[in-house]
């Protein structure tokens, strides 16, 4: 069982390094993997302090020398809102004990070639599925607006539709809007949903099956009726899904 069977959802990463060619060469590496997800790139510390708070990404590869603010300025400032699993980079050993210290998982040192990157990569991956597969998915979630909260059951979510930093939490003929983002949903609500589209997760409960389009493509149609696009990328990870879950004929 590799670690995305194990997640049910794509690794969210965040690569912070002040050098573009850098940042390239990771993001490059990174998207042959099919357990990565969306990727983001940052080119100062300042931006990944920004970044990580709302992104909340599974996976940061940080770069220790940055200019005004370094690796560990970064986690310094974010205090409680560390993410789970943090891999420097940088061409300077001399860090590599502060940066365990901080809590880092690995040491990546430039110049590195493709093995040494896989070997870190495999690392994460399994932490990443280790904490995923001890995490309880919550059983409510809280929507806030002026002068209330309200506190809608997971189970009964049918669909998420991304809204920038937003997202619309789809309820039957209701819609809330709450500030969070689709990836910190996909990876807060549990196995029950899956992203079927880069903006939209559905409740595998909800599903009542798949239909063929005009176009050639996909859509989930839920309980409620509605039908939503399936993307290629997903189309597979949703079927294995599917399956998975329906009870043997």
């Amino acid at each position: 069982m590799t670690p995305s069977d194990r997640r049910g959802t794509p690794i969210s990463t965040l690569v912070v390094d002040d050098e573009p060619l850098a940042r390239r060469n990771l993001t490059l590496l990174l998207r042959r993997d099919p357990d990565i997800g969306s990727i983001e790139e940052c080119a100062s510390g300042a931006e990944a302090v920004e970044a990580i708070r709302h992104r909340k990404p599974d996976l940061v590869f940080l770069d220790v020398q940055m200019p005004e603010c370094g690796g560990f300025d970064v986690l310094e400032l974010l205090g409680a809102d560390l993410p789970q699993t943090i891999i420097f980079v940088t061409a300077h050993d001399e860090y590599a004990l502060c940066a365990f210290e901080a809590g880092a998982l690995d040491y990546l040192l430039k110049p590195f070639d493709d093995a040494r990157f896989m070997r870190a990569l495999a690392r994460a991956k399994e932490k990443i599925a280790h904490y995923a597969s001890h995490r309880q998915a919550p059983r409510r979630v809280v929507v806030k607006s002026p002068g209330r909260l309200l506190f809608i059951d997971v189970p009964d979510i049918d669909w998420v539709e991304a809204a920038s930093y937003y997202a619309c939490l789809h309820v039957g003929r209701e819609t809330h809007v709450i500030r969070r983002t689709l990836s910190e949903l996909e990876r807060d609500l549990g196995d029950a949903f899956i992203r079927i589209h880069r903006s939209t997760i559905v409740n595998l409960e909800r599903v009542r099956g798949l239909t063929l389009q005009s176009s050639g493509e996909y859509a989930v149609v839920l309980r409620t009726g509605v039908e939503l696009p399936v993307s290629r990328r997903y189309r597979k990870p949703l079927h294995e899904r599917l399956i998975s879950t329906s009870p043997p004929a």
